[in-house]
């Protein structure tokens, strides 16, 4: 499936974040969202793009915005990352790969020659309507804030 694109309407999703809460879309409505999938917690791109987010989370919040990650991670490896890292922002638990799946970011991997299934690393900025504002399809995990904002 292709990624959504800019004025889509965001596919109505629900998950576990790590506090074992249900999370949905319409959660967010009135609020604009940064959701953002990521292939896994605790590696090198992931950890950098987390914590660039971090870093500017009281940004987001400024501008009106809520920041939500998504990866195919469970509930328990989702609170020793947001442990480890301080993360003020919620991440949801996508096992069964369905929310990352409605976004198109689910998708053909490869490395090292060996083709794989996998998270497509991806952001959709949805508004308080829950339209697409905004999507990156190469997000640079250092310096992920200066796309978004």
């Amino acid at each position: 499936m292709a990624l959504l694109k800019e004025g889509d309407k965001a596919p109505a999703f629900k998950g576990i974040n790590e506090k074992g809460e249900n999370i949905k879309l319409s959660d967010y409505k009135g609020k604009k969202l940064v959701l953002y999938f990521y292939p896994k917690d605790s590696t090198p791109g992931c950890t950098a793009e987390a914590c660039d987010l971090r870093d500017n989370y009281s940004r987001f919040q400024a501008a009106g915005y809520e920041v939500l990650g998504v990866s195919p991670d469970g509930v328990k490896s989702h609170v020793k990352f947001i442990e480890k890292y301080e993360l003020p922002f919620s991440l949801l638990a996508d096992e069964d790969h369905s929310v990352a799946e409605a976004f198109g970011a689910w998708g053909e991997k490869s490395m090292y020659g060996k083709k794989y299934m996998g998270i497509l690393r991806s952001t959709f900025v949805i508004d308080e309507k829950g339209k697409i504002e905004k999507v990156i399809e190469k997000v640079d995990t250092k310096a992920h804030t200066k796309q978004l904002l």
